[in-house]
């Protein structure tokens, strides 16, 4: 079994800990491992489940309810990108750029301010 702390899982691992994992969190993987079965951490399941969910059937949750525009907008904006500098990004007017961030403020509970970060990211 590989034991590794970063956030992908290794290609031919057959278990996945966190870095500072209980010892019997690597006594449960080592013998789910022994007999032939994967061990995931239970702390990263619910993301894998979600990336997973995501690639295949496009965005969950909160993010499931913005266009793919909003979305890229919500990203750059989250980056600390000015209106100004998204509309360049995206060759499109600052006008369309404030709509979009219009309409993202009236559906969630952002903060959207520059140079920010988001102060939650859970939609209404």
């Amino acid at each position: 079994m590989k034991l590794v702390s970063d956030k992908r899982f290794p290609v031919g691992a057959s278990g996945y800990l966190m870095k500072g994992a209980e010892l019997a969190e690597l006594e449960l993987a080592l013998k789910t491992v022994a007999r032939g079965e994967r061990y995931l951490t239970p702390a990263v399941v619910k993301y894998a489940i979600d990336a997973y969910r995501e690639k295949a059937e496009g965005p969950v949750g909160p993010l499931a309810k913005l266009s793919m525009r909003q979305r890229e907008i919500l990203q750059l904006v989250a980056e600390g990108h000015t209106t100004k500098d998204i509309a360049q990004r995206l060759n499109v007017s600052v006008k369309t750029v404030e709509t979009h961030r219009a309409q993202l403020m009236e559906h969630s509970t952002f903060t959207m301010c520059p140079g920010s970060s988001l102060s939650r990211s859970v939609l209404g």
